[in-house]
């Protein structure tokens, strides 16, 4: 298929009550580096080269900012830009520079939704490190809609998504070759579900459970491995009940990839994941995943 002019999930940033506790959380616990700060805000990068994968910034209520997308030339801007109105989104900023670390150059959008996305190209880069026990980025984020037909015909035709599966209850799109880069969760309310960051492997998705654990943090759902995607799954309430997941092994998909329709994804009664060994999500997670909320502008 024609690449997205999307490129790839960058980083999202998200309003926090308690920006020290958070910070160290992030840090400490969750295994991300903070790389820059300023008065209310700070970047947090992961093993792989984005600048960051994840901005804390100081709020009187939980809440996101916006998600961001890193792209591969300007004139992916400029495509967004001229689509996004066309497909009932808004545009709410031409390209210019970015005001914050990691700079470059960007187009800030919102879906017909109210969510804030941006688009950047040439912001700073690191050199990626080997960590055993860091996430090296966001693979996806889940939103959930009370139009998920609505909000999936944006995403294709303004920023050129393609649908991989769909289930009772989610569909999931994808920009590059991850299985799922957005998810949309059938919902009454048009709010955040959850983050995932990549962990290197199975063993890496497992002691960071065991150290969310041994901080306090239990796990909410998994471990397991979800149908559509494949993915190795650990989910966490993290703080300001932020759903955060830890994953690994995620499919990785291009044209010959089948679609497939809520019929492909059915477990056996009590199942909830491939495996068979996850428990049901817990009643914690499920109020979690409802909640926050996203910046109107």
């Amino acid at each position: 298929m024609p690449a997205s002019p999307a490129g790839q999930l960058r980083s999202i940033a998200i309003g926090v009550t308690d920006l020290d506790a958070a910070e160290r959380f992030y840090n400490d616990t969750w295994r991300l580096e903070t790389v820059a700060k300023t008065e209310d805000a700070v970047y947090l990068r992961g093993a792989g080269p984005f600048h960051h994968i994840l901005a804390l910034h100081r709020s009187v209520r939980p809440d996101v900012r916006h998600v961001t997308f890193s792209v591969a030339t300007r004139a992916d801007l400029d495509a967004i830009a001229a689509r996004t109105p066309a497909a009932g989104g808004r545009l709410l900023s031409e390209p210019a520079a970015v005001d914050e670390p990691g700079g470059g150059t960007a187009v800030t959008i919102a879906d017909p939704q109210g969510r804030i996305l941006r688009f950047v190209h040439g912001d700073e880069r690191h050199d990626a490190r080997s960590h055993a026990d860091a996430p090296s980025r966001i693979t996806h984020v889940v939103f959930n809609s009370a139009d998920v037909a609505a909000a999936q015909r944006f995403y294709e035709e303004a920023l050129g998504f393609r649908l991989s599966d769909r289930t009772k209850v989610m569909a999931f799109m994808r920009c590059n070759s991850d299985h799922h880069s957005i998810a949309l969760a059938d919902s009454n309310a048009d709010t955040l579900n959850h983050i995932a960051f990549v962990m290197p492997d199975l063993d890496a998705v497992m002691r960071g459970a065991g150290r969310m654990r041994d901080a306090g943090w239990p796990i909410e759902w998994g471990v397991g491995r979800h149908g559509p995607g494949n993915n190795v799954f650990a989910y966490f309430v993290g703080p300001d009940d932020f759903v955060i997941e830890y994953t690994a092994d995620v499919l990785q998909v291009d044209d010959t990839y089948r679609v497939g329709g809520p019929s492909d994804w059915q477990w056996p009664p009590g199942r909830f994941d491939q495996w068979g060994v996850s428990q049901p999500p817990s009643e914690r997670i499920k109020q979690a995943q409802k909640t926050i909320r996203f910046i109107e502008q």
